[in-house]
């Protein structure tokens, strides 16, 4: 194992996290760094990472029988312990496979404009944050750091991708994990809005999920027991910082605003709790 991380070779840096070489493998790092609307704040939410890591370990063994996933090993050098994992190399899909069970987000600003998401026809009179009749794969674009992702219909997705039936594949595959999340986090008392996987291959395997996959910044998580229609719901995610950068009357476009310690401190305790919640264990 090598001492210390700066050892070894910079593979990529995403808005979140650092990924490094090791061997054959790589090294994800999980930072304390938080982004809305694709662009990376200033502030950092202490832990964070940490919870992203443990979070995704935690489904990474539950949802193993259904697709294998990336992740080797826990055992990392010292100074990321906790925050990183030794995953396998894999070539990623260029598609974010998006599941939505609630209309929310940019799904309901896309429903409002054409009463459809990402070309499938849905119900009129549908409300914000509305339960939908069934869970609904809804993919888009993966942007590059500073862009937004861009919500694609099936078609394209196909196209992007260049195999239909694989991506019929991670279609099934995205909303039966989505299926089995939803109701671990319901018996838990915490609604799973929607949320995306990323799925790539190596020699042995066509669909791997890799990422991190059913944490708070890639799900919207809300709490059941104050779940009301017709508005925006107070979650277990992000979404929080992301109300208050509206509130603000933030552009969405860098510089990203400073958030205030009082945001900081609730916005960790949100993300702890959803860990803590969800996984049955304290943080």
């Amino acid at each position: 194992m090598p001492a210390q991380v700066q050892d070894l070779k910079l593979h990529s840096s995403g808005k979140v996290r650092d990924i490094y070489e090791w061997e054959n493998d790589l090294l994800m790092v999980a930072s304390d760094r938080i982004s809305i609307y694709d662009v990376v704040l200033p502030t950092a939410i202490p832990d964070k990472g940490k919870v992203l890591t443990q979070m995704s370990v935690f489904w990474f063994e539950t949802t193993s029988e259904i697709v294998p996933n990336h992740l080797l090993s826990e055992d990392v050098p010292e100074e990321v312990t906790d925050r990183a994992l030794r995953v396998r190399k894999l070539e990623m899909y260029p598609v974010e496979c998006v599941v939505r069970g609630y209309l929310s987000g940019s799904g309901w600003k896309e429903y409002r404009e054409s009463g459809s998401i990402c070309g499938i026809e849905l119900p009129a009179g549908l409300l914000e944050s509305d339960k939908l009749p069934e869970p609904i794969f809804t993919p888009a674009t993966k942007a590059e750091i500073g862009e937004h992702d861009q919500n694609i219909d099936f078609e394209r997705a196909a196209q992007t991708v260049g195999d239909r039936a694989l991506m019929e594949e991670l279609r099934r595959i995205s909303v039966e994990l989505y299926g089995r999340a939803a109701e671990h986090a319901t018996s838990h008392g915490i609604i799973l809005a929607d949320t995306k996987f990323e799925f790539g291959r190596h020699a042995g395997a066509e669909v791997v999920l890799a990422d991190e996959v059913l944490t708070p910044d890639s799900s919207r998580f809300w709490p059941a027991d104050t779940y009301l229609p017709g508005q925006i719901q107070p979650s277990f995610d992000k979404q929080y910082v992301r109300d208050w950068a509206d509130e603000v009357g933030w552009d969405h476009n860098p510089p990203a605003p400073q958030l205030p310690p009082d945001v900081v401190e609730q916005t960790r305790a949100k993300y702890v709790e959803a860990y803590e919640r969800i996984t049955g264990h304290r943080f």
